[in-house]
């Protein structure tokens, strides 16, 4: 009887209250962009990829290369630098999927799709969450570039449209590795998957070298190549020459990729078991 008549109360209270009103998708986005963030609180060593990934590569390959292929390293700086923080946010796009791949096996995502919140915003905000990642990247990046002698010819704007067209790239390939993550059996298949595909797509690019360097066949590819437009976009934003074709066909191919594999990834989340 006591629990019959503490329900009798409860409904009571609830039939009486005003009932909250929904949050909109906007805000269910960002309390979920916030909660991705708070993962790196709690196990700070989230950020390793993004601060000591980009100091290594730009390090190593400005001093190890830099000599070789154009005569100093202070020339090959200017050329190599807005290619390698294009290539060090673009590889870690994947830890988007392995994140969302933690969540399924933890049972998160029932909970979530339980919520009376518009359900694209869990993914949105994941993603979200991950675009902050990928700007502390591109901060480290550009800071070290200047500390070791880097000069953007295009100034603050140019510096800022080009990381900002590197985060619009990063946040559609996201999408790619979000959808996988529903289906890949364990991260481990997960991470070998997304080098499978990242590594041909950033080493095999203009990141490095010049296209017209390499062999025919392999020019052919590195031209049609998403990074190598990526890149040449970007390349053109930070020194002062913006290459409007470059930057529509970065724009085209990341909406294409969010319009592809945005529904994929709704799809699974709704009926993942």
């Amino acid at each position: 009887m006591t629990n019959n008549h503490q329900t009798e109360n409860i409904q009571m209270l609830l039939a009486h209250g005003a009932r909250p009103k929904p949050i909109n998708a906007i805000t269910a986005s960002l309390i979920f962009g916030w909660r991705a963030l708070l993962k790196i609180k709690h196990v700070p060593e989230q950020l390793f990829d993004v601060t000591a990934f980009p100091i290594m590569f730009t390090l190593l390959f400005t001093y190890m290369f830099g000599g070789a292929i154009a005569g100093s390293t202070e020339e090959y700086l200017q050329y190599l630098l807005p290619g390698i923080l294009a290539q060090t946010v673009v590889m870690i796009t994947m830890y988007t999927g392995v994140a969302v791949n933690n969540d399924i096996r933890k049972g998160v995502f029932d909970r979530f799709r339980s919520l009376p919140v518009w359900q694209p915003s869990v993914l949105v905000g994941a993603l979200l969450g991950d675009a902050a990642r990928y700007t502390i990247s591109s901060s480290i990046v550009i800071g070290l570039g200047m500390i070791l002698g880097f000069k953007p010819e295009g100034g603050f704007i140019g510096v800022f449209f080009a990381v900002a067209l590197l985060l619009v790239f990063s946040f559609s390939l996201s999408w790619i590795w979000t959808s996988i993550g529903f289906i890949a059996r364990s991260q481990e298949s997960l991470f070998f998957l997304s080098f499978v595909v990242l590594f041909p797509l950033t080493f095999a690019s203009n990141i490095f070298v010049d296209p017209e360097t390499m062999p025919s066949w392999l020019e052919a590819f590195v031209n049609v190549n998403p990074v190598t437009w990526l890149v040449t976009a970007m390349r053109g934003l930070i020194h002062g020459v913006p290459d409007v074709e470059s930057i529509g066909i970065v724009l085209i191919i990341s909406a294409t990729l969010v319009g592809i594999f945005g529904p994929i990834t709704m799809f699974l989340f709704r009926n993942k078991k």
